[in-house]
């Protein structure tokens, strides 16, 4: 099984003597740790407009976080298309990908949070045509060798080469995220790898890996389940109370969250704004907080249902990456079964 790392930093606003630049830091140190402990990726999130600090130029960041490593693979969960200059963005992504040596992972998404559409006064329903545009320029603009032209709906552009050159060939793995089965089969039929929520349920995780091993089985394609990141909460913690704790703190992080996504209207995207009893059930059974016995456990469960590769949101806890390091990552320390789930 391999384990890497997920989730964001804060850049925090306040008085003339904060250190803004502090959790950014601390993110590029904790990832810095993170590789010589055997972490094999860390995948970085992008948003903007919270009031709270999330990182929004994620590229920018993997970009100082690989020249601060060697090993450790830079993914985006997710960069959002339609907020983008797709040639822009490829030839930032690229550059990022050059300079590391080819450790770029370049996740795409089409964007879900209201507040964000409002703030750049894009329409979301726009989101899924800007989106399909703009990805086939970035492919297009990867994997060109000679001028092309582009002539959308979105985006126009005349006898263009964009550079640098990538160094993985023809271009950086894309990854999309799925919830739900028709985006499990969108993400199988274009032949990119897929990124699973870290609040959906183990069955739900379980069902859209079987679902995505046979949609590439069908495909003519062998599953590899290092082609599916399932992202996970994980606190190791010291008590009951303090587990207690850290549930009751995710659940309320998730709810500010949610908050963004609604719309004027108080219509959202999510199910856990509807029903507090649900939330917190789905809230607490997803993650994996606990002793590392209880960790395990649901570890377990995961990889026997076909789980290799598991993203780890931390939460920023430097501890926490060094206990799960030391106490449970070798219990699952064998190589990735990669032929062990092969479609049939």
């Amino acid at each position: 099984m391999r384990f890497g790392l997920f989730g964001s930093a804060q850049a925090r606003r306040s008085g003339p003597d904060t250190d803004s630049s502090q959790g950014f830091r601390e993110f590029i140190d904790n990832n810095v740790e993170a590789e010589a402990l055997g972490y094999y990726s860390t995948f970085l999130v992008e948003h903007h407009f919270t009031g709270f600090g999330q990182v929004s130029a994620s590229l920018n960041l993997l970009t100082w976080l690989g020249a601060r490593t060697r090993n450790l693979r830079l993914g985006t969960a997710v960069l959002v298309l339609p907020w983008h200059n797709p040639v822009l963005l490829a030839e930032q992504a690229a550059t990022l990908d050059l300079l590391s040596g080819g450790r770029l992972d370049f996740g795409v998404g089409k964007g879900y949070r209201h507040n964000e559409f409002a703030g750049f006064c894009l329409p979301m329903e726009e989101a899924e045509p800007r989106f399909e545009e703009s990805l086939a320029v970035i492919t297009k603009a990867f994997t060109s060798e000679t001028p092309f032209s582009h002539h959308g709906k979105y985006w126009q552009f005349e006898n263009i080469v964009v550079e640098p050159p990538t160094a993985q060939k023809p271009h950086p793995p894309f990854w999309m995220g799925a919830g739900s089965s028709s985006s499990v089969r969108e993400v199988a039929e274009r032949g990119y790898s897929m990124l699973l929520g870290q609040h959906s349920l183990a069955e739900e995780i379980l069902e859209q890996i079987g679902q995505f091993r046979n949609e590439v089985g069908t495909r003519g394609r062998l599953f590899d389940p290092m082609q599916v990141g399932v992202a996970r909460a994980i606190h190791i913690a010291k008590d009951a109370a303090d587990k207690e704790a850290a549930l009751e703190r995710r659940y309320q992080g998730h709810m500010r969250i949610n908050a963004l996504a609604r719309q004027p209207a108080g219509e959202t995207r999510t199910r856990y704004i509807l029903n507090e009893k649900e939330a917190r059930h789905e809230s607490a059974e997803s993650a994996l907080f606990g002793s590392p016995d209880e960790i395990m456990r649901k570890l377990d469960r995961l990889q026997k249902g076909g789980v290799e590769y598991v993203i780890i949101n931390f939460g920023g806890s430097r501890e926490n990456i060094r206990r799960f390091a030391r106490d449970i990552m070798p219990a699952f320390a064998g190589e990735p079964r990669l032929d062990a789930f092969a479609a049939k």
